[in-house]
């Protein structure tokens, strides 16, 4: 093996006052990625351009040198699961939310208080596939915790909007209302195809609002999953850079699909079932399998591929949930685990290290943000004394970077 690029998803951060004006990097002890860091390059990096506020896809789509047109949120999502497209089926990825009501259209949560849990999810689910009425066939599939897929089978347009107003291609709009699905050409299957996706939503709701599953969370105190907010509508196979020579640990269906698309041998695992209340005991039991599981696919198969793509997702969630102790203490756990081990194991390999973020999701803000994010060229050189975070990136000497430009400028790719 020649690298490893490990993205922590949402790393990025700003100073919090809760951290006594420090980032989460900046207070977190990681004595490991310190390592790592004092012995190679660092800089800042636009995960696709300056004021560009990337989503998850976006930042990838672009990391791995690809136009943002290249892909859709939706067709990568559906990728990442076992169902099967057809070109023209329209992919969307969705979350279980909640809403006061249609009336006032006022959403309470994206994400249903993260505390739906999978056999919920299931549920659900089973009610919608079962229950709503449309001219077209569709599949919609829950995931992990609120997230889901829905496919529209047949001959459609994507050049529709979502119905969550706050996802705008590299901005985020300001607003808890939800919105509806609006054709963006003059085309009438445009048209049609916003009409379907928002008859399935308005459906949804009404089987959702009373559902047995939603009126039990709200005796316990808990947030009903009463809604559909769905985004990165897609028809086409995303047309990505081929990486054959790559082995990926993705476990996320974004990731997942990402990877499947670009040619990569995946090395997955079942992420932990939430079951109880607790989503942030969920999300840590997942972190710590996601480490051990890399640490396991890296010592196995080293020898058999050029490089390896570690994408580790749970560093995001604070940051949208503004819990700065709770992403401090993450990656904390990623230090005490998976760079405990690839401070062992990348020296005597010779294996080049990049450690980077996909995009910043500072607790403050709650959201991702356009700030650039740190990024290490780890490459065993003579020790300087450094600690990775945001203000030492900024001062580093491989300064700014663009997301398309990361891979051929580590040498990963010509």
């Amino acid at each position: 093996m020649k690298g490893i690029l490990v993205i922590l998803d949402g790393m990025g951060d700003l100073p919090n006052k809760q951290l006594n004006e420090k980032t989460p990097l900046e207070a977190a002890n990681m004595p490991n990625l310190d390592f790592l860091s004092a012995r190679g390059e660092m800089g800042y990096m636009y995960p696709v351009k300056p004021g560009f506020i990337p989503e998850s896809d976006e930042a990838i789509v672009s990391i791995f040198g690809n136009e943002l047109i290249s892909s859709t949120r939706g067709q990568l999502e559906a990728r990442g699961t076992n169902l099967k497209l057809t070109r023209g089926d329209l992919a969307l990825r969705t979350n279980f939310a909640t809403i006061d009501s249609i009336k006032t259209g006022n959403i309470i949560d994206r994400r249903a208080g993260r505390t739906l849990t999978n056999a919920e999810a299931e549920v659900l689910a089973k009610a919608l596939n079962k229950n709503i009425k449309i001219s077209n066939k569709f599949d919609f599939k829950p995931t992990i915790q609120h997230r889901g897929v829905l496919i529209f089978r047949g001959g459609f347009s994507d050049n529709i909007s979502g119905n969550d107003l706050i996802y705008i291609s590299g901005k985020i709009k300001n607003t808890e209302k939800i919105g509806f699905c609006k054709a963006l050409d003059d085309e009438e299957n445009s048209q049609y195809s916003a009409n379907i996706v928002n008859s399935f939503i308005e459906q949804a709701h009404e089987i959702l609002e009373n559902h047995p599953i939603n009126q039990e969370r709200r005796k316990k105190g808990l947030l009903p999953a009463n809604y559909l907010l769905v985004r990165g509508a897609g028809i086409e196979p995303p047309k990505l850079n081929f990486y054959k020579k790559w082995l990926s640990t993705a476990y996320m269906p974004l990731e997942i699909g990402f990877s499947k698309t670009c040619g990569m041998n995946i090395f997955s695992f079942e992420y932990p079932r939430l079951k109880g209340l607790d989503s942030y005991e969920n999300l840590y039991d997942g972190l710590k399998k996601a480490c051990k599981h890399s640490i396991k696919v890296l010592k196995k198969y080293y020898k058999n591929y050029d490089y390896a793509y570690i994408h580790i997702k749970e560093t995001d969630l604070p940051g949208h949930d503004n819990k700065p102790f709770e992403k401090k203490a993450m990656l904390e756990i990623i230090d005490k685990i998976f760079f405990r081990f690839l401070r062992k194991f990348a020296p005597p390999n010779s294996i080049k290290v990049i450690v980077t973020a996909d995009h910043s999701t500072p607790c403050r803000l709650k959201a991702h943000s356009a700030d650039p994010v740190p990024v290490l060229f780890y490459n065993n050189s003579i020790p300087k004394e450094k600690k990775f975070c945001e203000k030492e990136a900024k001062r580093g000497i491989l300064k700014g970077i663009m997301g398309k430009d990361l891979l051929k400028k580590a040498g990963f790719v010509k």
